[in-house]
């Protein structure tokens, strides 16, 4: 990873913010077609916690911080740049995307995509951030092979909890709701757990308990609640700082009657409601895993790439 430029506004093809797998997709592709492309990143990827990705098939395991090692590498073979500079603005100039950075450092790019990703928010339980990614998970598609048989409790901050008792009940029989927010489970939802077997225990959760930094438990008013692992739903944040810039509108994805998310709209290709401004990834999908977000950053390369194509022809038409 290279430093921005002193000089600038430094002229490229294509700029991509945030430079995790969708960002690395995209770019690569852009590079394999012989474009100029730089990646501007910070260096903080969302699942950085997590010990290894999963569900992408081919690298099943691989810690994500040597996942991005070789995204990089393989995208620098092509010709395209990393940077390290975190953006934080943009505009639109004629027919370029203008992006500023905080180190001072501009950028001029005729298609922009952002990829910058997103933060998990997770309820305000001591010991839930020191834990997340380790004992504390939030996907049983990335992490519940890992927590199979194990003790799980299922901290219920909204009605998203049954859903997700449903599904870490597919993994463990030892299985406990407790419910940190009452409006979480009503009693329809508490006759139907226990009916299933699963414990049921009213909270609200004041702490994780640990011991040598292993999760051994949640306490309660009324006492410990042994666990191995607790899965809890966060609310999934969109880094949007330089779209919203750009005028593209952050939104509410809601579901089980709460806001699970906010992110960007885009089209099935993956442009925004901007002119030559794209995004893909867990910015505009915040439920994408790697493999989905390498997917939409593939994609959404290929359609840049065929923007600059039909951009280059016409210019050169009109210069005859």
């Amino acid at each position: 990873m290279t430093t921005a430029p002193a000089s600038s506004p430094t002229r490229v093809d294509a700029l991509v913010v945030g430079g995790g797998a969708a960002g690395l997709s995209a770019a690569t592709v852009l590079a394999r077609s012989r474009r100029d492309v730089v990646v501007l990143d910070t260096g903080e990827p969302r699942n950085a916690p997590a010990e290894g990705v999963h569900t992408f098939l081919g690298h099943d395991g691989v810690p994500p911080l040597e996942l991005l090692a070789r995204g990089r590498a393989e995208l620098e073979s092509y010709g395209g740049r990393v940077v390290e500079a975190e953006a934080v603005g943009g505009h639109l100039a004629d027919d370029r995307v203008v992006v500023e950075c905080a180190d001072g450092s501009v950028w001029a790019a005729r298609h922009l995509v952002v990829t910058s990703g997103a933060v998990d928010v997770l309820p305000n339980v001591p010991g839930l951030e020191r834990q997340w990614g380790r004992g504390v998970v939030h996907c049983p598609y990335c992490h519940g092979w890992e927590v199979r048989d194990r003790r799980v409790v299922v901290l219920a901050t909204s009605p998203a909890a049954l859903h997700q008792a449903g599904l870490f009940g597919q993994l463990t029989d030892d299985l406990t709701v407790l419910v940190h927010d009452p409006s979480a489970v009503d009693e329809a939802g508490r006759e139907r757990l226990e009916a299933l077997g699963v414990t049921v225990v009213d909270g609200p959760a004041s702490a994780l308990v640990e011991c040598d930094g292993v999760l051994t438990g949640v306490e309660t008013p009324t006492g410990v609640v042994r666990a191995e692992a607790v899965a809890v739903a966060s609310v999934v944040e969109a880094r949007s700082a330089v779209l919203e810039s750009l005028g593209v509108p952050v939104v509410d994805l809601e579901m089980f009657g709460r806001v699970a998310a906010r992110h960007v709209e885009v089209d099935p290709m993956g442009r925004t409601s901007v002119p030559r401004v794209w995004a893909a990834g867990n910015v505009a999908d915040p439920m994408s895993q790697v493999v989905m977000a390498a997917a939409a950053g593939t994609r959404v390369g290929a359609m840049v790439n065929a923007e600059l194509v039909t951009e280059d022809q016409e210019r050169r038409l009109a210069a005859r």
